[in-house]
């Protein structure tokens, strides 16, 4: 039964990786609308007492007359309409992604010895933990008098940003890096809808529904918080991306990268929230986007961050490769690797038009490929989707191999269990 066990953890990742983006579609697809809509609002002579403006859309065939009151209309409607569920779905899939994939694959994704020799609970509890603490300090900047100060706070954020993208790469992989940079960025997002913006909205609605003013304080909050949601938006999608481009994660500067693409968000969703706003077009925001991807293509061609070939023999074995390194059939199933694999799973490959080894997957040293038991198995040797169309020959009995040396271990085995 082992080997349905790696099977049905694969399709479990691939699950909930597909809820994970299904509901962050929903969720900044309504966010970027209602960004747009708010900005779009425009006054009419004929708007009922209180509401702010109004907007005339068109979609489907069909015409959507739209108005927004900034505190509430003077009676309740029977039916309101709530948006939250895209969001808390979006982090919850995602945190059960985290686990999944870093968590369970620490000594794959999450762990790199050659920063920081962690046990696996204690990789965890920094994972998990730095996003609570994450979302402790920026709530904090937030009710402090800096929330009255709206630019300094978001340099602020900026710069905590900065530091956080930073400090994950002193002890994590260039990969878990910038994934944990993400979800910590993502986490102050929902925890805005989650704490902030939709209990303050419940006490405006019940305020109204017992006949008492509503205080527009609650209002000006939660729109902060929005605004902080809607420029981080952009930079959390692409961190969420970057475990595909070791060009991004594996750089040694990719905690700057990160830093750039924070700025590029700024730019680009200014120049559509001024478009929306109808305060015409910012075409100079698209000049310095492009100057700051110039930039992170500059940041990623200095160089990758990993050991050298000699630094990576030399390191002593974590007590989970040692495991696979010592299983029986590992000789065999490593010299597959190396010999159809590592030209372009090298600390520099050898294979024309590779730069960088495939998702920062190493596979040179006995290390390296105990380390990666897992991806190996499920890549060359449960399927064939490696090496590419099997460009270099791998042949049955190699497949063969590495599937009786993984099924010596288990799945895991390389969780550490």
């Amino acid at each position: 039964m082992i080997p349905e066990i790696a099977i049905l953890w694969e399709f479990l990742s691939f699950a909930v990786r597909w809820l994970h983006v299904i509901t962050a579609i929903a969720w900044i697809g309504s966010s970027f609308y209602f960004i747009a809509l708010d900005l779009g609002l425009q006054k009419a002579p004929d708007l009922p007492k209180g509401a702010h403006g109004e907007e005339w859309q068109v979609h489907g065939g069909g015409f959507y007359h739209i108005r927004k009151y900034l505190v509430a209309p003077e009676r309740m409607p029977e039916h309101l309409t709530w948006f939250k569920w895209e969001s808390y779905a979006t982090w919850l899939s995602g945190a059960a992604l985290l686990m999944v994939t870093y968590w369970a694959g620490a000594n794959l994704y999450l762990i790199e010895p050659a920063k920081a020799d962690l046990a696996i609970w204690q990789a965890i509890l920094i994972s998990g933990g730095s996003l609570a603490v994450g979302w402790l300090i920026y709530d904090g900047l937030c009710k402090s008098p800096l929330g009255n100060r709206p630019t300094v706070l978001m340099l602020l954020l900026f710069a905590a940003l900065v530091a956080m993208g930073w400090a994950y790469d002193q002890i994590f992989t260039g990969r878990a890096a910038l994934l944990h940079l993400g979800a910590f960025t993502a986490t102050i997002m929902t925890a805005n809808v989650f704490l902030i913006i939709m209990p303050n909205q419940r006490i405006v609605v019940a305020d109204l529904k017992a006949g008492r003013p509503a205080d527009p304080k609650y209002g000006k909050i939660a729109k902060l918080r929005s605004t902080h949601n809607n420029y981080l938006t952009l930079p959390v999608i692409f961190l969420m991306l970057s475990n595909h481009y070791p060009l991004a994660f594996a750089s040694q500067y990719n905690w700057l990268i990160a830093a750039l693409i924070f700025l590029m968000g700024v730019t680009i969703r200014h120049f559509f929230n001024t478009m929306h706003a109808r305060k015409g077009y910012q075409w100079w925001t698209w000049a310095v986007t492009t100057m700051l991807f110039i930039g992170v293509m500059w940041l990623a061609s200095i160089g990758v961050n990993q050991d050298s070939y000699d630094e990576a023999m030399a390191r002593p074995l974590t007590p989970v490769e040692t495991r696979f390194a010592e299983a029986d059939g590992f000789e065999d199933a490593s010299q597959a690797v190396i010999s159809r694999c590592s030209m372009c799973h090298a600390r520099e490959p050898v294979w024309d038009g590779i730069r960088t080894a495939p998702k920062g997957v190493l596979l040179e040293t006995p290390a390296d490929i105990a380390r990666a038991a897992h991806q190996v198995y499920v890549q060359a040797g449960l399927t064939d989707a490696m090496p590419p169309a099997n460009i270099t020959g791998m042949e049955d009995a190699e497949r063969d191999a590495i599937l009786r040396w993984f099924r010596e271990v288990g799945p895991l085995g390389v969780a550490g269990l």
